[in-house]
Order: structure tokens, then C-alpha cells, then sequence
């Protein structure tokens, strides 16, 4: 059965992400039921019309529907410990960070005490929840998840990935790998060309130009690595390690950290060890799987 616009859900963690999606929660007429570890985080929310709970346990028997914004999922077991016995009945949104083997771990947790586990994973920051840009994984019973899916779009798109409580973490994390290593590229290579005094904004337009154009290399990339077959023909691994050598050649020249490009180069490197010296860049996949 859908839920309603009416549908009442506790928050508990109240940091920006929180606090954004109680105001999203409550401006589509969801009743909501706020706590935090402190507890003057709620002042605001609660002057906007959401309910403080005076302990985790009453934040917990308030709803059924329960929604978690913490740092990670240790902080879990912290915040709900003093509610166990409110937590029978209960579904679990945990929308907090972690490895996908201690996501598995909390929904074994949540079970043994009645509760059941619907992993989520924010793809914005607190300022875009609840924009057309906004998209959230989520793992868990499919059943569960259908039911909630009107609730749960309300902070975003709700893109479900599977019955595997960890499949909406894997998500999350490979989004975030990609994030911060592209954000990291593009402070070294800012700081690349600022060593020759060139300024953060007249190297802006090429980095810009550099990261749109990243899209054009993933559909035929993606094709490679599902098919296992890397065909080397336009840009083989010898030819693109020796242009990773050179990025951290002049990094060290520069007088920049090269901790980064020589991570790159040693993917290149192992996959020339292995073999793969005519394949395409894309073989690199081959050492990454392996550790």
C-alpha cells in the first residue's frame, strides 16, 4: 500500500543534511519528529513546525518511519542503543555514510531487534535536497521500498538498486570515488600550472573543458569493461603510462605533491607488468579488480 502526503517520519541527526530534509519533510505536510545529540540543532526546525522529541527513545516510538543523518553508521548503534526497545516495528532509513560490509552488519543489528533496514545514499549536497537535481540510492526490500517511495522522494529522486542492503552504499561510494578524485585532479593540475604563476581562474575554462569532455570516453569504456575486451588501437596503456610518467615528472619539477598522477602511473605501470601494454586504457579495470 503507497503512503499518503500525510505520512509522519522521525529525523534523527541534524547537521545540514538533516536539517534540509526536515524542511522538504515539512513542507509537503509530513509531520515530523526531530532529535539530536544537541539538542539546539533542532531550534531551528522546530520553530518551522517540526515536533522535538525529548529522548532518542520517544523520537523512535513516535513514527514508524524513521529516517538517520548520522556520520556513520558506528553512530548508529550510539544514537539507537538507548531505544532498543522502541525499535521493534520500525523501518530504518539510514542515510549515513559507510562501507557496505557494516551496512549489511546494521541490517543483521536492526533485524535481531525487530526493525528492518532501508540503506539510502544522498547524491547532493544540503542545499540541492529536494531539487529536480537531487537523487537518492536505496537498498533494501523492494516490497518496503515501494511503499515509502512517496515519502522518500520528497529529498530527491528514489533510484532503488536491489534487495542487498550494501548495493546502495556500493552506489554511493563508487558516485563519491569518482567525486573526489576528479575534485583532487583538478587542484593538482591547478597547482601544476600555478607554479608558473598562472591563476586559478584563468585555468578554470580548460579544466572546465577537460572535465565536460570525460563523458565522451565512458559509453565506449563501459562497453570494453563489461565485454572484457580492451582493443588498444587509439590510446594503448604503454602510450598513456608514459604520459602519466610525464605528469609526474613535472609535477616533482613543479615542487607540487605527486602523490596522485604517480597513483595513476602505477595503475599504468602494473597493467604494462600484466600484460596489457597494447590494450586500451580501459585494461587498467584488470588491476583496479585485483587490488
Amino acid at each position: 500500500m503507497s503512503e499518503n502526503s500525510a505520512t509522519p517520519l522521525t529525523m534523527i541527526g541534524l547537521g545540514p543534511m538533516g536539517q534540509a530534509m526536515v524542511r522538504r519533510f515539512l513542507a509537503a505536510g509530513h509531520p515530523t519528529t526531530v532529535w539530536n545529540r544537541t539538542a539546539a540543532r533542532a531550534d531551528d526546525v522546530v520553530a518551522e513546525g517540526a515536533m522535538r522529541a525529548a529522548t532518542v527513545a520517544d523520537a523512535v516510538a513516535a513514527n514508524r518511519l524513521v529516517l538517520l543523518s548520522l556520520t556513520d553508521y558506528a553512530a548508529m548503534y550510539d544514537v539507537l542503543k538507548p531505544a532498543e526497545a522502541e525499535l521493534a516495528g520500525r523501518l530504518i532509513v539510514n542515510l549515513s555514510s559507510d562501507t557496505p560490509e557494516r551496512t549489511r552488519e546494521a541490517a543483521a543489528w536492526l533485524a535481531e531487534r525487530g526493525a528492518e533496514l532501508l540503506v539510502g545514499g544522498i547524491m547532493v549536497p544540503a542545499e540541492m535536497v529536494g531539487t529536480d537535481a537531487a537523487y537518492v540510492f536505496y537498498s533494501g526490500r523492494q516490497s518496503t521500498f515501494d511503499a515509502h517511495e512517496p515519502t522518500l522522494r520528497v529529498i530527491g529522486r528514489a533510484d532503488y538498486r536491489g534487495a542487498d542492503p550494501a548495493l546502495a552504499q556500493l552506489y554511493y561510494q563508487a558516485q563519491l570515488s569518482l567525486f573526489l578524485t576528479s575534485l583532487a585532479a583538478y587542484l593538482h593540475a591547478t597547482a601544476l600550472v600555478g607554479s608558473a604563476g598562472v591563476s586559478a581562474a584563468e585555468f578554470l575554462p580548460y579544466a572546465v573543458d577537460n572535465v565536460s569532455g570525460l563523458a565522451y570516453f565512458l559509453d565506449e569504456a563501459s562497453r570494453e569493461i563489461d565485454s572484457g575486451r580492451y582493443p588498444g588501437d587509439a590510446a594503448n596503456v604503454t602510450m598513456m603510462g608514459a604520459t602519466a610518467d610525464h605528469v609526474v615528472g613535472s609535477s616533482l619539477s613543479a615542487g607540487i605533491d605527486s602523490g596522485l598522477p604517480a597513483a595513476v602511473k602505477s595503475l599504468y605501470d602494473r597493467a604494462v607488468a600484466a600484460g596489457h601494454g597494447r590494450d586500451s586504457w580501459t585494461s587498467l579495470i584488470e588491476v583496479v579488480r585485483k587490488g
